[in-house]
């Protein structure tokens, strides 16, 4: 059975969110994108009991408001929210950054390609990862949240 639960984008730079569009299009994933320009609306999503979990959290760290990893250390405190994965995708090349986010338990952590089809190929291979990826949680609610892709991919 595939799933429709969208995938939360926290991006402020509406070209980056536009790519990351584009490249979920292009690989023909069909779960609805979410987008959250920084942590604070990233957070108001996820708080909202009306909104669908989302399968994955694809995460930038440089944003206004409430970083990326501020908007981390909240989630992960969270019962509720701490088991939904979250990838970071940045052009932050620090060390100390993804030794922080790795501490934060995010599920990776991905430099942005500034070249779109290398940038599609990271996309294609973190969404092959969820897809194929057996989530540990039995909760009902949490079984199977993966991406939803067309069978053609």
């Amino acid at each position: 059975m595939r799933n429709s639960k969208p995938i939360l984008l926290l991006e402020d730079d509406t070209v980056d969110a536009m790519t990351v569009k584009r490249a979920l299009k292009d690989l023909q994933v069909l779960n609805p994108l979410v987008r959250a320009s920084n942590g604070e609306e990233g957070l108001e999503y996820l708080r909202d009991t009306n909104n669908p979990k989302p399968c994955v959290i694809l995460l930038d760290l440089n944003m206004p408001k409430m970083n990326g990893m501020e908007f981390l250390k909240v989630i992960k405190a969270d019962e509720r929210l701490k088991k939904i994965p979250a990838i970071v995708l940045t052009t932050s090349r620090d060390d100390q950054e993804r030794i922080r986010g790795f501490q934060l338990n995010v599920a990776g952590y991905i430099i942005k390609p500034v070249d779109y089809t290398k940038f599609v190929e990271a996309v294609r291979i973190v969404h092959l990862y969820w897809t194929l990826s057996e989530m540990p949680d039995t909760d009902e609610e949490c079984k199977n949240e993966k991406f939803q892709a067309n069978s053609a991919s």
